[in-house]
């Protein structure tokens, strides 16, 4: 079923850094001594099939499910590089190194996302804070904040608001997100 489900898209989703299905094979050892092979999978989520009134609540649904495909990568690769960039500031010694470093990431950053992210869509890059915000349990406006100082959060946030958008939006599966996180978990065991 793992196979079925990263070869069903032709390929496409490999290059864009989509997310494939985990598969762990391993062994342990039974009381007389002998091994047992298993086998450990995504998790497998049972919903009950989705109900639409019209084809303009499908469309919007398999829009969800494209945007969330496409964005969920960025969220992760976000939430790697914070860890990273964290983890590697502790080890710098005083401010000033820090601050040089900090100056390299943006730079790298916007660099390598800037096409990325204008490539996006509006729905798709308000989804993306939302995503950003479920994967390092922090909106975007802090980790800015935290990180680049908050003139600069200051800025982006201001710069987000100038398209409707904010960066202090929150992430709620149990709430109003409940049908993204739906999605999103779905997408991440390679069940859509």
């Amino acid at each position: 079923m793992a196979q079925c489900a990263a070869q069903d898209d032709g390929g496409t989703a490999a290059k864009e850094g989509a997310l494939e299905p985990m598969v762990k094979v391993g062994k342990v050892l039974d009381d007389n001594g002998d091994s047992i092979q298993y086998v450990e999978m995504n998790s497998v989520y049972v919903y009950p099939q989705p109900v639409f009134k019209n084809a303009k609540q499908r469309a919007a649904y398999n829009r969800l499910v494209a945007n969330v495909k496409k964005v969920l990568p960025i969220a992760k690769e976000v939430n790697r590089i914070i860890i990273e960039t964290y983890e590697y500031l502790q080890t710098l010694p005083d401010k000033r190194a820090r601050d040089e470093h900090m100056k390299l990431v943006e730079k790298s950053i916007r660099k390598e996302y800037t096409p990325r992210m204008k490539k996006l869509s509006y729905q798709q890059g308000k989804l993306l804070i939302k995503l950003v915000y479920r994967e390092c349990n922090s909106s975007s406006y802090q980790l800015i904040q935290a990180f680049l100082g908050p003139i600069r959060a200051g800025f982006y946030q201001a710069f987000a608001a100038l398209f409707g958008a904010s960066l202090t939006k929150k992430y709620e599966p149990e709430g109003i997100d409940r049908l993204t996180e739906r999605v999103v978990l779905m997408v991440e065991s390679g069940q859509i």
